[in-house]
């Protein structure tokens, strides 16, 4: 459970965040290096911390950093310490409590078959209670990242094998999850049965890769093989790749935010090239919710494709009426109202000559809190636009999400608490319209959504959880230990 006070601390910005990136790397030459490269492709997944941990047949090395890729990884001397050619990496995105080294992943340890790394994209809904049962058997948690779950329940297990242990502990929690892990023997990844995070595997001349995103893939000059498979496990070792199901097919629930927002538009996610769907989004939101208007304007860099297909649609012309300023860091203080107020113009600025005297559609992804969308507005306003329409390319956010993304508690959700009409008036447009659910599914699949078996996770949207809430049903005096609990 996320405190609410401290999701009002993450900020104004007006996106979900994604939590995690992940990448592995077996029987590659220079595995470090190329796993550093292939987190740089990931860092639009997780920009707070970053890990590497290598095996070179006798000894696992690791290295873990608070801050970027390129803040940890750029020193040659950094990379020359992590030998080997088998490597896990990951990148990642806090959602409670401070960003300390012991949080950062992947996660190691010593088991008395080995070593054991691991690295997690996603979030176990039962994480707490199966942390409050293993501290009673005596097991010390040393972070306070769910993650550590896996660690603690394959350290457990009865059975003999690291493969065979992972299957016991992936069969005791509930959640979403991505996983790549490391012994001295295998890389592993591991998707949940539902499918909901995003996992692919790669082939680099005679090695392989797993990643979060093709373009990861890309970066290295590997070949994309396939999709890891909703509750697969893909095993690799000097003996070739094999595949494991130990879990009964359901029907995939894979999240469809990563189409609208989270992955790289030059990444082909579930076999569909993120760029063209989100230009497909856009179309269809003209179609939907098209409006008189002079110019299409992106709020960047997420809102572009979108607005070029809304633009082409309804034959406006698309033009860059904000510019974003792309180095502007996380941590600037903001020392007094004033400048807080004046803070979105540090991200970005309006092109007045572009702007002044028209009427104005602005395509955002998402509406999260209001308060950046609601800044944009007034400051193409001041740039002079006649008319200013905000257009979505997402349905209404109206529930918080508890599988791997960073969203407010409901009640800081502004769709939760407010019409389209009252939205449209509190961020100050002239008119606010969003996709339809409908509308979506067609633009990403080509289908309207069936409300009796959908085929992606749209919770956000809907509240349709399609995976059992645990830590999060139980009465609130019960869920003190959930707020010392990280979601990974």
């Amino acid at each position: 459970m996320l405190p609410a006070d401290h999701m009002a601390s993450r900020g104004d910005d007006d996106h979900p965040h994604e939590e995690c990136g992940v990448i592995g790397a077996f029987d590659v030459a220079d595995a470090a290096a190329v796993t550093a490269l292939g987190l740089h492709a990931l860092q639009h997944r997780g920009q707070e911390a970053t890990g590497i941990v290598t095996y070179d047949g006798a000894r696992f090395h690791q290295h873990r950093g608070l801050g970027l890729v390129g803040d940890n990884f750029s020193d040659p001397q950094v990379i020359a310490r992590l030998p080997g050619r088998v490597a896990i990496g990951h990148n990642r995105y806090a959602t409670t409590g401070e960003t300390v080294l012991r949080n950062v992943q992947p996660l190691y340890a010593d088991f008395e078959f080995g070593g054991l790394a691991v690295g997690h994209n996603g979030n176990l809904t039962n994480a707490t209670s199966l942390r409050r049962q293993l501290v009673r058997r005596g097991c010390l948690f040393q972070s306070t990242t769910d993650s550590e779950v896996f660690v603690h329940l394959i350290a457990i297990s009865l059975y003999s094998t690291v493969v065979d242990r992972l299957i016991d502990a992936l069969k005791q929690v509930t959640g979403a999850y991505s996983l790549v892990a490391l012994t001295d023997e295998a890389l592993i990844g591991v998707r949940d049965p539902l499918g909901v995070r995003p996992l692919v595997l790669g082939r680099l001349g005679g090695g392989w890769l797993f990643a979060s995103e093709t373009c990861a893939l890309d970066i290295v000059g590997a070949e994309f093989v396939r999709d890891v498979e909703p509750g697969e496990i893909v095993v690799v070792t000097e003996g070739g790749v094999r595949s494991i199901r130990p879990f009964g097919r359901q029907l995939p629930r894979f999240c469809i935010f990563e189409h609208i927002y989270f992955a790289r538009p030059d990444s082909v996610v579930e076999g569909r090239p993120v760029y063209a769907v989100r230009k497909r989004i856009g179309a269809e939101l003209a179609r939907e919710n098209g409006v008189p208007a002079d110019v299409v304007v992106p709020v960047p860099d997420s809102g572009v494709p979108a607005a070029i297909g809304y633009a082409e649609e309804a034959g406006l012309p698309f033009e860059l009426g904000i510019i974003r300023n792309h180095y502007v860091g996380r941590t600037f203080i903001e020392p007094t109202d004033q400048i807080r107020h004046l803070g979105v113009k540090l991200k970005h600025s309006a092109n007045r000559a572009l702007l002044a005297g028209r009427r104005v559609v602005l395509v955002d992804d998402s509406i999260v809190r209001g308060t950046t969308s609601r800044k944009i507005v007034e400051m193409v306003r001041a740039a002079g636009a006649a008319e200013v329409h905000m257009r979505i390319s997402s349905p209404p956010t109206t529930h918080s999400c508890y599988y791997g993304i960073d969203t407010p508690e409901r009640d800081k959700l502004l769709a939760a608490r407010h019409d389209v009409a009252e939205m449209a008036r509190i961020i100050g447009a002239d008119s606010l319209a969003f996709i339809s659910l409908d509308g979506l599914y067609r633009a990403v699949a080509g289908i309207a959504r069936d409300p009796r078996a959908p085929r992606f996770c749209d919770a956000c949207f809907t509240g349709d959880y399609p995976i059992a809430l645990t830590d999060y049903e139980r009465p609130a005096e019960n869920r003190q230990l959930s707020l010392l609990a990280e979601r990974d």
